[in-house]
């Protein structure tokens, strides 16, 4: 599997030949690489290069750290007129997250999503990739997030390594 995803982190943006594209059944993002992968089927299907939270090392903890988090989520629901051109909600926090920030005391956050550039900003494109910049999502162009949207249904299991 990580040779896999090494092969597939090469390509940035372009399918696997002889892998139907149709739909992805997992999402694999690597967050020191800013690479998540849609796999199909075990095989990567398209790559992509993104910005995540502001303080990106370390997974999310609470409300506010601009952490993206690590673990085991799911892409459970989608907006397509969110502030940015559209959203596809990750289903941050689990359980052990919530556990993890009630023993510190804090809210762990939420609406933690993959999403497009703020609306009206789509002309800035891959630029947007110069500097993490969200509260903790993962970020992509418009163009992306219109082929991930028809790519990834909801229910699709999203897995964030550090």
């Amino acid at each position: 599997m990580i040779a896999m995803l090494l092969i597939g982190m090469l390509v940035v943006d372009s399918s696997v030949p002889g892998v139907n594209a149709s739909n992805a059944d997992a999402v694999v993002v690597l967050k020191s690489q800013r690479t998540p992968n849609l796999l199909a089927h075990g095989k990567v299907i398209r790559t992509y290069k993104v910005a995540l939270g502001g303080a990106p090392v370390g997974a999310k903890e609470q409300q506010g750290d601009h952490k993206t988090p690590e673990g085991h989520y799911v892409l459970d629901r989608r907006n397509a007129n969110s502030r940015f051109y559209k959203s596809i909600h990750i289903s941050y926090p689990n359980e052990h997250d919530r556990r993890r920030a009630q023993e510190k005391g804090h809210s762990p956050g939420g609406d933690i999503m993959v999403h497009g550039l703020p609306n009206g900003m789509g002309a800035l494109g891959a630029a947007h990739r110069a500097t993490d910049w969200t509260d903790g999502c993962i970020a992509v162009t418009d163009a992306e997030i219109d082929e991930i949207w028809k790519l990834v249904s909801d229910g699709t299991p999203i897995e964030i390594k550090p």
